[in-house]
């Protein structure tokens, strides 16, 4: 007995170590697979096809009839090696699915050697139960690129170290009349999730000398090289910059965009490499609009936001909304940006992280900082301000709001620059909830525009 144990240990360890290579392609074998769901009586229609994917590949569909509601999924549980990088891909195509972000979800449940959640490797400083190392929810799978129909559905993860397993869970949810097929499902070790790092910088200033927009632009520049100093990637300045304390109107402030101060900014980014956001205002034709542009390190504008919520002082100036709500990709993620009265109100900072932004630039007059500390918090997105407020008013700060809404970094006195590194590869996690802005386009309510689209 003595002599056979070691074997037994060591075909044992062979097993293991085989079921943990086996974590790449997941067979979509119907006996791997199982079907199932909350309740019985609301149960899809599940059947397994052996060439319908898009290569000719093995397909798990999952069929609804005329009832709404149904709920159900395919699962599978895989051998992993705790505190190993996984990304996660799957292709997904769909049939009469209107809202295809909440009917059709990939999740992955982390499981320890009791077959339960285990805590996560690092604990949590929110304001929930601060340092405790929070449970292992589930991940969401995100909707990626569409080919042909077919939709990659893809996240990166690293495996709790306590984790032994993962179940795979392939969902359909509550649409009637449609069906969805999932194929060529992957969960393959990676090397590593490389932090992708941003320098986000801020001013604290107000431009009150001159009366011309290029004298109010040149005021910026030893602030905006003081960033470039601290090698910031963006620097955000604040709102309607060439009309605060110009002595003129709000159109007579405006300009044509690119034009004057857009190229003003532009030799400067370019010169130092770095984006920049600027409050200005925008002339085309009769209009006015009040925006924020974005400059590339190539001193090109890279994009214009145009402010959606007027307050009522701009109304009567004779300003125009905008509507639209843009996002831009940058060498180091993706930026929104949204202005002042914006800010009071969630739908921008909303639609903006809807549509991928995880950096929001908000050049600002005057907000509430709780609202400023409610948009970075709700969508889990830093938020950085720079505004014309004295920082001792109790009122809207020049700062940096982490995804939690707390602030990483303010100004206190005119004149400075803030600066603060973030990385935006680390995900931000809830206790009881995980990783929120994940779970986000699966959980958010729908909306609506004026032409029946969702956003």
């Amino acid at each position: 007995m003595g002599k056979i144990a070691p074997y037994c240990m060591l075909a044992c360890w062979i097993l293991t170590f085989c079921s943990v290579l086996t974590a790449g392609d997941l067979t979509l074998d119907r006996s791997v697979w199982k079907s199932g769901g909350p309740r019985p009586e609301m149960l899809p229609e599940f059947s397994w096809e052996a060439a319908a994917g898009p290569n000719g590949t093995p397909t798990l569909k999952i069929q609804a009839d005329a009832r709404k509601g149904l709920h159900g999924w395919w699962t599978t549980e895989i051998a992993v090696r705790g505190g190993q990088a996984y990304s996660f891909t799957a292709l997904l195509h769909a049939e009469g699915v209107d809202l295809l972000r909440r009917t059709a979800v990939a999740r992955i449940f982390w499981l320890n050697d009791k077959g339960q959640p285990p805590l996560r490797d690092e604990p949590v400083f929110s304001s929930y139960r601060p340092g405790e190392r929070p449970r292992a929810e589930p991940e969401y799978a995100q909707l990626r690129s569409d080919s042909n129909g077919w939709v990659t559905v893809a996240g990166d993860y690293r495996a709790p170290t306590e984790a032994v397993s993962a179940r795979i869970e392939l969902s359909y949810r509550w649409e009637a009349d449609a069906q969805i097929r999932w194929s060529e499902v992957k969960l393959q070790e990676i090397d590593e999730i490389p932090p992708r790092t941003a320098r986000l910088a801020t001013v604290h200033f107000a431009p009150r000398a001159g009366t011309q927009p290029d004298e109010k632009c040149r005021q910026f520049a030893p602030l905006i090289r003081a960033a470039a100093k601290q090698n910031a990637d963006l620097v955000v300045l604040p709102e309607t910059l060439t009309y605060y304390g110009s002595g003129r109107s709000m159109a007579e402030c405006a300009e044509s965009i690119p034009g004057p101060s857009t190229e003003f900014f532009g030799a400067l980014s370019s010169e130092l490499g770095l984006y920049i956001v600027a409050g200005l205002l925008e002339r085309v034709g009769d209009q006015v609009f009040n925006v924020a542009v974005l400059i590339g390190p190539d001193g090109k504008v890279e994009g214009v936001y145009r402010k959606t919520c007027l307050p009522r002082g701009e109304i009567d100036a004779g300003i125009m909304p905008g509507d639209d709500y843009p996002v831009f990709r940058t060498r180091f993620g993706t930026v929104g940006m949204m202005v002042c009265y914006d800010g009071f109100f969630p739908e921008v900072a909303r639609r903006l992280s809807n549509a991928g932004a995880e950096v929001i630039a908000f050049p600002v007059w005057g907000c509430n900082p709780l609202l400023a500390a409610a948009r970075a918090c709700e969508n889990h997105v830093y938020v950085v301000s720079s505004t014309y407020t004295n920082a001792d008013a109790n009122w809207m700060i020049t700062g940096i709001f982490d995804r939690d809404g707390k602030v990483l970094a303010r100004a206190d006195e005119w004149g400075q620059v803030v600066v603060q590194e973030v990385d935006l590869n680390h995900r931000t996690l809830w206790h009881s909830l995980g990783d929120f802005r994940a779970e986000n386009a699966a959980h958010r309510p729908l909306s609506f525009d004026g032409a029946g689209n969702e956003r």
